[in-house]
């Protein structure tokens, strides 16, 4: 498939039609001489051109969308056809780069086809790639005889707009191969999600599910949200790399083509520790080279609980869990941790100040700031998320709502002793971490007027004997983490002699 810049009006494109047509024609065949290979006998070389795809796309994507706003600027601005042949070379360049890229998605599909066999969504995205690429060139065709024989340009703008629209469509099943099915509305305001048509959510953050233990269920409050965070993009319905899905606890034991993810009992055993601990240059490490890898505390988790049994109901207080177990999972965002502070008594409906203040500030830290549940203005904030990028300056943003908040997340935040005044105004505070900061000794005397605290996190800071010893005085405290510290084992006694109900961690 040739062509010029642009085309003599009397000179008819019969030979550019010819080839264009052999083209056409080598499209429509491709999907039946090459259905049923088997991926792993194709030669390196298909994979490697193949993986050029994602880059090849968005040719002719920004080609054609291009010609689409210039058609569009033509039949409402004041510009005329005279200048018909102006985006034939443009329609040419497309329509050439479109074919090369259905070519190389060919070669991504069945160079993976263990990744996409039986995904529909791979599927339609691949008929809709070559549909394109078919109504590019017969787009290209038409401009180009539209221009010979100087006639409307009707046709060729239909042949345009479909074409756009069939693009449309592959582009967004080709995202949502890449990046799962709600990449682009996950976090889309209720207004607009009502609009869409898709159901209404509530930024509710995840409760530990009531036992008759009251502790959190292992796989669910801990081992899912750790699959979740580094696993599940590449492991869920419409998205399974390796026929493996990591999205259910059912799942994670039927596996993928290579077998069972878990293998009870033995974590050596498992396939997923297996492929995470494999050296982080091998090709089959997971998480995949530029993806998060997981943290060494998260692994020691996955493995205990494999060890343990894996069973997907247990709850934390079902084991005998060890302390360097318990030290890893203090590690953990608050909403998979063991620190979970009592439900917030006599909590109100927020009111709509509330919620407008929450609202503007989750502009400032997405996905940080949560009510407690749908019907309680209690609050819980996570930095989670931003970590070092979190600071002393950030907390005080947060002023408004320190009345309301419960749980208070600062693990591995640029937060310092400067913060302690403000942090003693969170009354209602049951829960904080601040695990990994700068604090010391000097914050504690703030943090005694916090009467309703009941998990104090202060794992890898600067506090010493003198600071903890001073905690005695908070007889409601349940649970408090010296992982780390300079705090001497007899400090340490000493308070647990003085606080006998208190549970303290200490990672040995």
């Amino acid at each position: 498939m040739t062509g010029p810049d642009s085309i003599p009006r009397k000179r008819k494109p019969w030979v550019l039609t010819f080839f264009s047509l052999i083209t056409i024609a080598g499209l429509i065949a491709t999907p039946f001489l090459t259905e049923g290979l088997d991926g792993e006998k194709l030669p390196d070389i298909v994979r490697f051109f193949g993986h050029f795809h994602p880059a090849l796309l968005h040719l002719p994507i920004g080609v054609f969308s291009l010609i689409l706003i210039q058609e569009i600027g033509t039949i409402f601005g004041k510009q005329r056809d005279e200048n018909k042949s102006n985006s034939l070379f443009p329609l040419f360049f497309g329509a050439v780069s479109a074919v090369v890229a259905v070519i190389a998605g060919f070669m991504l599909y069945h160079g993976l086809s263990g990744d996409y066999a039986n995904n529909e969504i791979a599927a339609r995205h691949l008929w809709g790639g070559l549909i394109f690429a078919i109504a590019a060139i017969l787009t290209y065709i038409i401009k180009a005889w539209t221009v010979s024989i100087s006639g409307n340009l009707a046709f060729y703008r239909l042949f345009l707009f479909s074409s756009v629209a069939v693009m449309a469509f592959a582009s967004h099943d080709g995202a949502t191969l890449t990046h799962g099915e709600d990449y682009l509305t996950k976090y889309a305001p209720q207004s607009i999600r009502k609009i869409l048509g898709l159901h209404q959510t509530t930024p509710v953050r995840p409760t530990v599910p009531t036992t008759s233990s009251a502790s959190p269920i292992v796989y669910t409050d801990i081992i899912a949200p750790i699959l979740e965070r580094r696993c599940v993009q590449c492991h869920k319905e419409g998205k399974a790399k390796g026929k493996l899905r990591m999205d259910t606890f059912e799942m994670l034991v039927i596996g993928g083509k290579d077998g069972p993810a878990i293998e009870a009992g033995s974590s050596a055993k498992s396939l997923i520790i297996q492929r995470i601990e494999l050296p982080m240059d091998d090709e089959d490490h997971m998480p995949p080279e530029g993806k998060p890898d997981i943290e060494e505390h998260e692994v020691a988790i996955i493995k205990w609980w494999i060890d343990s049994g894996a069973d997907p109901k247990k709850t934390l207080a079902d084991y005998e869990i060890p302390a360097a177990i318990t030290a890893s999972i203090s590690k953990l965002p608050a909403t998979a941790s063991i620190e979970k502070p009592s439900p917030a008594s006599n909590s109100p409906t927020p009111d709509a100040n509330l919620q407008a203040t929450v609202a503007e500030l989750s502009k400032v830290f997405p996905s940080a700031l949560t009510f407690e549940s749908q019907h309680s203005s209690s609050l819980e904030f996570t930095a989670a998320a931003l970590r070092e990028k979190f600071s002393d300056a950030d907390l005080v943003k947060l002023e408004k709502i320190f009345p309301h908040l419960i749980t208070l997340d600062l693990t591995a935040t640029k937060v310092t002793d400067k913060s302690s005044s403000l942090i003693a105004t969170a009354e209602q505070l049951r829960m904080i971490r601040l695990s990994e900061t700068e604090v010391s000794d000097a914050i504690i005397d703030d943090l005694l007027k916090l009467t309703k605290l009941e998990s104090l996190n202060l794992y890898g800071t600067k506090v010493t004997d003198a600071g903890i010893s001073k905690l005695a005085a908070m007889s409601q405290l349940k649970r408090l983490y010296l992982w780390q510290t300079a705090v001497t084992p007899e400090a340490i006694k000493s308070l647990k002699e003085m606080l006998p109900d208190l549970e303290i961690v200490t990672g040995s």
